[in-house]
C-alpha cells in the first residue's frame, strides 16, 4: 500500500473512529513495504502532535468539509500538509505521492482537489501557518480541556509540559542485573558503537543517544536488556523488593515492572494481575524472553476475593489505570482520545482499586501507588483522600500538602509519572 494512503487511514481510525494508535499503526505497517515503516510512524505521530494546526490549515483551504466516505481524504490532506510543513521530503515528491494515494484509496476523482489544496498551501504557507497558531490549541498542539487543566494545575510549568509532550521520546533501556551490571552492559554498547547516558536515580537505566532496532542491542534476545522509560523503572526503587517476599504487581500488563522486580530480587514470589486477557499475553511474552517466572492471573483488582487465596502480600505495586497524560510524547493520540470527563471516572476507579488492594497488604507491609498521569486528581489528590479515610496508612514520601512525587514529562528526559509510598501500621 502507498505509505501516504496508509497514514491517512491510520489518522482516520484514530481521530474519527477512536481507535488507539498502538492498535492502528502496527496493523497498517503490515500493509506497506518494510522500508516505509519509519516514514509511516513519523507522519502519524507528527499529525497527532500538531493536529489542531493542520486542521486549521485544511479548513482555511477548503470551501466545504469532506464528509462520510470521503473523510479519509480529509486526513490525506493533513498527511500532505504535515510533510510540506514539518518534513524534509522535497515538496514536489510530497505532493505527487500524496496525490497518488487517491488511487490506493480508490477515489482517483479526488486527485484534483488534493493537488489544488496542497498547491494552494505552498503558495500561501506563511499566512496560513500564522493563522493556525493564532489560538492556543494550534500553538501548543493540545485540546482546550487539557490546556485548561494544565494551566490550573501547573501555572508555572504548563508551557514546558506541552513542549515536552510534543517532542520525540528518547529510548531508555533497563539492564537486567541478573546478567550484567549497568556499567558492564554500557561497556558492551560502547563497543558496539552505541552511545548512552546514565540516570541519576534509576540504577538500571541507560538512555540511548539515538533510538535503534532492539535486535542490534547486545543480548536482547537472551534477555540481557529491555526497553522501558526511566520513570517507569523508578517503580522498583520505590518498591524495594526483598528476598523471599510475596509481592503483588496489580494492573501489571504489559509486564515490564513485574520483570524488573524479579530481575532485582530473583527469590521474590511475584503475582501479576490484570483484567485484560489480551494484554496479559505481553506479560507472558516478556517473562519468557527474560527467563523469569511469576504467577500471572486475569482478574479485577477491585475484587481480589474472586482470584486470590487468603494470603496477604508483603508489598504491592499498584500501577493504577489512569489518563496516561504523562506519556503523551510516546502516545500522542491520548490528546484526542481522552475527554475531560474521563479524569473523574478514572479517579473513582482508582479509589476502588486502592481500597481493595490495601486490604490485601500485610500489617507492616508497603504499597506503592503509581500512575503515568500528571493530573493531581489522579495523583496527589487521590493519595490525600486515601490517607484521610485510612487510619492505618502512613505516607513515606512527599509532604502532607503534596503527598508522593510527581515527575513531569521531560524531567531528566523521563515520561510523566507519579509515585506515593504508603506503609500499613504493624499492629
Amino acid at each position: 500500500m502507498n505509505v501516504r494512503a496508509a497514514a491517512a487511514k491510520v489518522i482516520y481510525q484514530v481521530v474519527d473512529q477512536g481507535q488507539s494508535l498502538s492498535n492502528a499503526l502496527p496493523a497498517a505497517q503490515q500493509q506497506i513495504q518494510p522500508r516505509d515503516g519509519a516514514l509511516l510512524q513519523e507522519i502519524c505521530f507528527g499529525i497527532l502532535r500538531w493536529l489542531p494546526q493542520l486542521e486549521s490549515v485544511a479548513n482555511q483551504l477548503m470551501d466545504k468539509p469532506l464528509k462520510g466516505k470521503q473523510r479519509v481524504f480529509h486526513h490525506l490532506i493533513l498527511v500532505g500538509i504535515y510533510q510540506l510543513k514539518y518534513m524534509r521530503i522535497p515538496a514536489h515528491a510530497a505532493v505527487a505521492e500524496t496525490v497518488d494515494a487517491t488511487k490506493t484509496l480508490k477515489n482517483p476523482r479526488l486527485k484534483g482537489l488534493i493537488n489544488a489544496v496542497l498547491r494552494n498551501y505552498q503558495r500561501s504557507q506563511e499566512q496560513l501557518d500564522q493563522a493556525a497558531i493564532s489560538h492556543d490549541a494550534g500553538r501548543y498542539g493540545h485540546p482546550g480541556w487539557l490546556l485548561k487543566l494544565l494551566k490550573s494545575s501547573y501555572p508555572e510549568q504548563w508551557q514546558e509540559i506541552t513542549a515536552s509532550n510534543n517532542t520525540k521520546a528518547p529510548m531508555w533501556l533497563r539492564v537486567n542485573s541478573k546478567h550484567h551490571t549497568r556499567d558492564q552492559y554500557r561497556q558492551l554498547l560502547t563497543e558496539a558503537g552505541i552511545e548512552t547516558t546514565l540516570h541519576s536515580q534509576a540504577t538500571d537505566a541507560l538512555k540511548l543517544a539515538k533510538p535503534c532496532d532492539v535486535h542490534s542491542l547486545p543480548g536482547f534476545a537472551d534477555g540481557w536488556v529491555s526497553v522501558q522509560d526511566a520513570a517507569a523503572q523508578l517503580s522498583v526503587e520505590y518498591l524495594k523488593p526483598q528476598a523471599g517476599e510475596l509481592i503483588l504487581d496489580a494492573c501489571a500488563a504489559p509486564g515490564g515492572k513485574t520483570a524488573h522486580i524479579l530481575e532485582r530480587q530473583p527469590t521474590a514470589q511475584v503475582v501479576a494481575i490484570d483484567c485484560d486477557e489480551t494484554r496479559l499475553t505481553r506479560v507472558h511474552e516478556n517473562l519468557a524472553r527474560l527467563n523469569l517466572e511469576a504467577e500471572v492471573i486475569c482478574g479485577d483488582a477491585r475484587k481480589p476475593e474472586q482470584w486470590w487465596r487468603n494470603e496477604l502480600f508483603d508489598r504491592i505495586l499498584l500501577d493504577a489505570p489512569c489518563s496516561a497524560t504523562g506519556v503523551i510524547r510516546r502516545h500522542p493520540d491520548i490528546k484526542w482520545l481522552r475527554r475531560a470527563e474521563d479524569i473523574a471516572a478514572l479517579a473513582e476507579l482508582q479509589k476502588e482499586i486502592f481500597d481493595a488492594m490495601w486490604q490485601q497488604l500485610k500489617p507492616g507491609g508497603q504499597l506503592v501507588y503509581a500512575t503515568c498521569s500528571i493530573t493531581p486528581q489522579e495523583n496527589s489528590h487521590q493519595v490525600s483522600a486515601f490517607l484521610k479515610r485510612t487510619a492505618d496508612a502512613k505516607l513515606e514520601n512527599g509532604t502532607e500538602s503534596q503527598p508522593g512525587r510527581q515527575i513531569l514529562p521531560g524531567e531528566e528526559d523521563m515520561d510523566g509519572f507519579y509515585y506515593a509510598v504508603l506503609t500499613k501500621a504493624a499492629n
